[in-house]
């Protein structure tokens, strides 16, 4: 056997690679190096960047997110109460009181206005029906009076409590109003003095009374009233707004002519508690809570909107929606509250 071809450069053909490659044969380029690893770090920065974004949209970990959801919707909560209190219940007295102005004097033009505690059928007199209209001319106050005094019935104007007579008849009558939610008819009640009259229309024609007195929780009752006389008495919150320390009394007594006095089928103890002063409906918490939880629901829908979507899209989708919501909400919350506010 021959011996291996001898190479000048000192290495034997079983010294070199059995598959060399094309790096072993050419030189190695530094740009293509340098190209691919740019191409390769771009890659995993906009992987990182997806999966991150996808980690934030899908499943939101951190607590500045709920904190701000939460911020967010107490804000719209507080927003809604306050529209509801200033703009949406005083528009909603307004236009009920022009409704029963209408139906109050088309019934005093037939006659058919109720003067008692019972209607022409002899039913009790339903709750709503406007009775009387109350003029306070000190006050520049003009009110249409429904009969019964629940916080419902009050949001369409002061109402006459229906365990007492009707104004101008012997007796005291006692009409409840509110001190600054709807309207808020009785707000100034406390800016009166003795010698303010007070016009108060029915039935039975225009009836006078003279102020003789204000009273605050604590304060002595006024004198018993004597045979053949007869009353006013105004109640309001007594107090800032929205946070009551009391009843506020407005005691007036009738100087023009007393009227016929029907007999009385409603007494004091027969009075449903929701028609007392400072009284609520407990059933509307019911309510208001279901309409709590969309609410809730709808306010962290928002802020997924306004961090996935963008600030635009979430306030012209989910703030109407977040403001609808709460009216409704406040709306219901009003009937729970005390009839006075």
């Amino acid at each position: 056997m021959s011996n291996p071809p001898a190479n000048t450069s000192g290495t034997t053909v079983k010294d070199l690679p059995d598959n060399p490659s094309p790096a072993d044969d050419a030189p190695a380029n530094p740009y293509a190096v340098r190209n691919t690893f740019g191409a390769r770090y771009k890659n995993a920065r906009l992987a990182a960047a997806a999966a991150a974004a996808s980690t934030r949209q899908l499943a939101p970990r951190d607590g500045r997110w709920w904190a701000g959801a939460a911020i967010m919707t107490i804000s719209m909560l507080l927003l809604a109460f306050v529209a509801h209190t200033a703009l949406f219940s005083t528009a909603q007295h307004h236009r009920t009181q022009l409704l029963a102005y209408d139906e109050l004097r088309t019934t005093l033009a037939k006659a058919e206005t109720p003067v008692g505690q019972l209607d022409l059928n002899g039913d009790l007199v339903e709750a709503g029906t406007p009775i009387a209209l109350l003029e306070i001319p000190a006050l520049g106050v003009s009110e249409v009076v429904a009969e019964s005094s629940t916080s419902r019935v009050l949001r369409s104007g002061p109402g006459h409590r229906r365990d007492s007579v009707l104004p101008g008849q012997a007796g005291t009558s006692v009409i409840l109003g509110r001190q600054v939610t709807y309207g808020g008819p009785f707000g100034g009640l406390d800016r009166l003095a003795p010698g303010d009259e007070i016009h108060v229309t029915t039935g039975q024609g225009e009836h006078t009374f003279r102020v003789f007195g204000l009273r605050h929780a604590g304060d002595p009752l006024p004198e018993p009233l004597a045979p053949g006389q007869g009353r006013l008495e105004l109640m309001t919150a007594d107090g800032l707004e929205l946070f009551p320390s009391g009843v506020l009394h407005v005691d007036a007594q009738l100087v023009s002519d007393l009227q016929e006095t029907p007999t009385k089928v409603l007494a004091e103890p027969a009075l449903p508690d929701e028609e007392r002063e400072m009284a609520g409906d407990d059933g509307a918490w019911y309510i208001a809570f279901f309409v709590l939880v969309f609410f809730v629901a709808a306010g962290v829908g928002l802020w997924w909107l306004w961090t996935s979507w963008g600030r635009w899209h979430a306030w012209l989708i989910g703030v109407p929606v977040l403001l609808a919501l709460g009216v409704t909400c406040a709306d219901i919350v009003m009937d729970a509250l005390p009839n006075l506010l």
